[in-house]
């Protein structure tokens, strides 16, 4: 890879029109990984002219011409996994065992439900004498995060590409060295030029251009509920449809009849999983208020076995935190959390021991915490479990749906109709029963203040088409 001061423009690495440049820094040494250069206004405008000339040719490519796309873009893509794990390991600090075995396999997952949806999507649809078409909505502007970026990438560009419409990527300025590789893969398949388009940038500046861009169709936006705000605020004046994954704050309820020992021990490696930056990672685990002592207990051994450091190293569990700025912020809720009294049962603030250098944060643990406790309202993106007490199931009903997000909901029971019920009331995009994993066919998205639209699989497809009814189409 050696494109760190060039944007992937119409089928070409261009140099920037600018020539301001940020560090990525490798959070595990807190020393800088590579330089990249940072777009501007009119480096986006130069990729969004590219996208809406290819969207002419390429929105008339047929099922079959997409299909074999897809195709070669992950016969592509799996030669180059071992480069995409490395280098998401080095900009945002995952293990590399997590790096090889998920984030970076993440991206040939997208691909891959992609490419089924794909196959058996009805674009048409006859009703009577009309005919409703579903066609490409037309240049996509996708915005992406630092916490999962080959995953969050490839479950855009995938759908963006196999219902025919051209992009334009800015991924996090955290994290774009894997994205770099995503253009030249992309590149290798033979997407034709101007179909995908990469620049590099911060969101006050690039991303800003994109969102109010009136060339560019629709928004597609990962990250913070507050940068989704702005976001749409900034599509407002060109109407442009934007979907939003934001942010979470996952409740998982353990009903009083599972077993504690099991599924404590699976809620609090959950929660540490990819060091806690996490969009719908069960933050909150509700038992109850009988078993908060029992929980706690089993809270605290299980989260003594997650070892924090070095990425490379074999037994290394959870990675530093992505950055400076966002180790920061989790110390001062964690220092929250323990002024506003709920119960310290491990961790804490500060580095762990033996790890004077990088961004990492000490596996924490509270109980006795109260759903009003910062801790427990706001998203805190780093390895960090409240527990809460509930009375009964109608009361962790109430705790799971008192909150402003509504992404994902976990709840547990040995009895599966009594978790099937309690699922359909919890308000919430996604529920998991019984520690089921997520499914990259089924739609991932959430409600209130967690998005707009859902991602992922066939639903992904959704907010890339336009629907157009054309009447008489069948006329006798």
């Amino acid at each position: 890879m050696s494109h760190y001061h060039e944007f992937f423009i119409n089928g070409q690495w261009v140099q920037p029109k600018g020539e301001n440049t940020i560090d990525v820094i490798n959070p595990a040494t807190e020393q800088v990984a590579a330089n990249i250069a940072l777009g501007n206004k009119e480096d986006v405008d130069l990729a969004v002219e590219a996208a809406r000339n290819a969207f002419a040719t390429f929105s008339q490519t047929t099922r079959e011409e997409r299909i074999a796309l897809l195709e070669r873009v992950m016969e592509v893509f799996m030669k180059r996994l071992p480069d995409v794990a490395e280098a998401i390991s080095i900009e945002m600090g995952a293990p590399a065992k997590l790096s090889k075995t998920a984030q970076a396999p993440s991206g040939i997952g997208h691909f891959s439900a992609a490419l089924d949806a794909l196959k058996e999507f009805k674009f048409e649809e006859e009703m009577g004498t009309t005919l409703v078409v579903k066609e490409p909505i037309g240049v996509c502007g996708l915005i992406t995060p630092w916490n999962w970026p080959m995953n969050q990438m490839t479950c855009k560009v995938a759908p963006a590409l196999a219902t025919g419409c051209t992009m334009v990527l800015k991924p996090s300025e955290v994290a774009p060295l894997s994205a770099l590789i995503l253009a030249e893969i992309l590149e290798e398949a033979g997407v034709p030029p101007g179909v995908f388009n990469l620049v590099n940038g911060d969101g006050p500046t690039v991303g800003a251009a994109m969102s109010s861009h009136p060339g560019i169709d629709m928004m597609s936006f990962t990250g913070s509920t507050a940068a989704g705000r702005m976001v749409m605020k900034s599509g407002a004046d060109t109407i442009k449809r934007v979907a939003l994954e934001l942010g979470g704050k996952s409740a998982n309820i353990l009903l009083d009849d599972v077993d504690f020992e099991k599924m404590v021990g699976h809620a609090v490696m959950s929660c540490m999983n990819n060091t806690g930056q996490s969009c719908n990672a069960p933050t909150r685990l509700l038992v109850p208020n009988s078993r908060m002592d029992e929980v706690a207990a089993i809270a605290k051994a299980v989260a003594a076995k997650v070892k924090a450091g070095d990425p490379n190293a074999s037994d290394t569990v959870i990675g530093p935190v992505a950055s400076e700025n966002q180790w920061k912020k989790i110390q001062g809720l964690i220092k929250d959390g323990m002024e506003e009294g709920a119960r310290l049962v491990t961790g804490g603030p500060d580095r762990p021991e033996g790890l004077e250098t990088g961004f990492y944060v000490k596996p924490t643990v509270f109980s006795h915490v109260t759903n009003d406790m910062h801790i427990a309202r706001e998203e805190i993106f780093g390895p960090v479990l409240s527990i809460i007490g509930y009375e009964d199931e109608e009361d962790a009903v109430r705790i799971a749906n008192d909150t402003v997000y509504g992404l994902s909901g976990y709840v547990s029971s040995g009895n599966l109709d009594r978790a099937r019920n309690v699922a359909r009331r919890i308000r919430t995009g996604m529920v998991h029963l019984n520690g089921a994993p997520l499914d990259n066919k089924a739609p991932f998205g959430g409600y209130k203040e967690s998005g707009i639209g859902r991602e992922w699989g066939h639903y992904g497809f959704e907010d890339f088409l336009e629907v157009k009814s054309i009447f008489g189409y069948n006329a006798k």
